[in-house]
């Protein structure tokens, strides 16, 4: 085999492993929509199940639009505003708790309770205090410190002593005791943590966003195609949301892959 057709068959093998588990979904939502539409007589099934041509085409009209663009970009902005926030706070939360009992004592049932509280009633209470283009913002921060806080706080105290006692034997400094040795320790605490509150960030800001509605924002399209029961464009949007999740999920997987072994060099 010439090294021409290797670079052509590696792709080749690539698609072929990735597209038979969407082609079997696809034709298993063909047929399913195909069903509904015999049980209702015609194209009324287009309010029950839609066939996935018309989500299509629902998708690529949507696309073609500056309108569609301003929507993501609006909604990344709050959601990744929220992440940002909330990363950061739960990062010093862990830190204050760690290095103080009594505020472990005092913060800790707090941090328990918000990530224990239902998303719907802290969405509709942080409506009532600001407005509410800014609740998706808040309500991703809210549920994203308490995942980073855990994570970060198992890590902190999972330190190896030994290392912290060599630490202080040498005199170092808290910057350096942090960069040679908290930060190494906590490397697969801190890349958990990250990827799991981007995917938890994402979906409750959302579900904020379908509650308060702010404009322009996914949530918003997404309320809006189901109040006036445009089914294609509702699942459209619904995949637009998905596929975004997925992509900014991997795409941070891979940062925090690229700045771990970085970080380990």
């Amino acid at each position: 085999m010439t090294p021409s057709t290797m670079e052509w068959t590696k792709p080749l093998k690539k698609v072929l492993y990735v597209l038979p588990a969407p082609a079997f979904w696809v034709g298993v939502w063909q047929v399913c929509a195909l069903l509904v539409d015999r049980h209702v007589d015609g194209r009324g099934n287009e309010l029950l199940l839609p066939y996935p041509i018309s989500v299509w085409n629902a998708l690529v009209s949507m696309l073609g639009t500056g309108d569609f663009w301003a929507v993501v970009l609006a909604s990344l902005g709050r959601i990744a505003v929220g992440l940002m926030c909330g990363v950061l706070l739960g990062a010093a939360l862990a830190v204050v708790t760690h290095g103080s009992r009594w505020c472990d004592r005092l913060l800790s049932p707090a941090i328990r309770v918000a990530r224990a509280a239902p998303v719907a009633s802290f969405i509709l209470l942080v409506l009532l205090w600001t407005g509410r283009n800014r609740v998706p913002a808040v309500i991703s921060a809210l549920m994203v410190l308490p995942v980073v806080w855990d994570s970060l706080s198992q890590g902190i105290r999972a330190v190896d002593r030994k290392l912290l006692e060599l630490a202080k034997a040498y005199r170092f400094s808290r910057f350096k005791t942090g960069k040679l040795v908290y930060l190494p320790s906590l490397r697969p605490y801190i890349l958990t943590a990250l990827t799991n509150a981007a995917g938890l960030a994402w979906k409750s800001g959302v579900a904020a966003e379908v509650l308060c509605l702010p404009d322009p924002s996914l949530g918003q399209r997404i309320y809006y195609t189901k109040y006036y029961l445009d089914i294609p464009e509702l699942f459209a949007w619904t995949a637009v949301t998905v596929a975004l999740s997925m992509a900014l999920e991997r795409l941070l997987r891979a940062c925090l892959a690229k700045w771990g072994k970085g970080w380990a060099a």
